[in-house]
């Protein structure tokens, strides 16, 4: 149950239904989280601009950043956010078994050393304190352009709110990524 419920979206003035819509079309379901955001409209007005920002723009592939997040996510510890991008990710065309095996990316075959520079840094990144180390971002910057590097930790910025905004007001997972991982969850067992 969380701690502050989130309001409805009948409830909504036009502007912020208008992104909520915008959101649902994309997701496929309507955001908890931007429903508590809603409460504070200016709040949720600038997370939608940086959410379109760092997933609307920019090289990297849409399947790594959502990836990225859910790396992120899992060493913050934010199970609303690890469904989410569990769910975004798949919907994004990412291979399911490469989903599965997103904490083994170290040695899986699945994952390239470009990805797993990328990965390593979210991990450590999504840590508190930070653990990245230089050797960590020198690998990076190896595989990657320094405007790709930007949009990396953007999107590990990015879940650094998010993480924290689910995970301490106990935001509930919508019933599409939630069946999403209880699916996925059974088939690997």
């Amino acid at each position: 149950m969380p701690r502050i419920a989130p309001l409805s979206k009948e409830g909504l003035t036009e502007d912020i239904k208008k992104l909520m819509d915008a959101g649902e079309d994309i997701m496929g379901f309507t955001p908890n989280d931007g429903l508590t955001m809603a409460r504070h409209p200016a709040l949720f007005r600038a997370m939608c601009d940086m959410v379109n920002a760092i997933y609307g723009s920019g090289t990297l592939d849409p399947q790594l950043k959502r990836f990225i997040g859910h790396i992120t996510s899992s060493a913050a510890g934010c199970q609303y956010c690890m469904a989410h991008t569990a769910h975004g990710a798949h919907k994004n065309g990412a291979d399911q078994k490469k989903i599965d095996d997103l904490w083994l990316y170290e040695s899986s075959p699945l994952f390239s050393e470009r990805e797993r520079a990328a990965l390593r840094v979210a991990q450590n990144a999504g840590m508190s304190p930070s653990t990245v180390t230089d050797e960590q971002f020198d690998s990076l910057k190896k595989h990657y352009t320094e405007d790709e590097i930007i949009e990396i930790v953007a999107v590990i910025s990015l879940f650094g709110f998010l993480n924290r905004w689910n995970s301490t007001i106990a935001t509930d997972i919508e019933s599409s990524p939630l069946q999403f991982v209880k699916n996925n969850q059974n088939q690997s067992n």
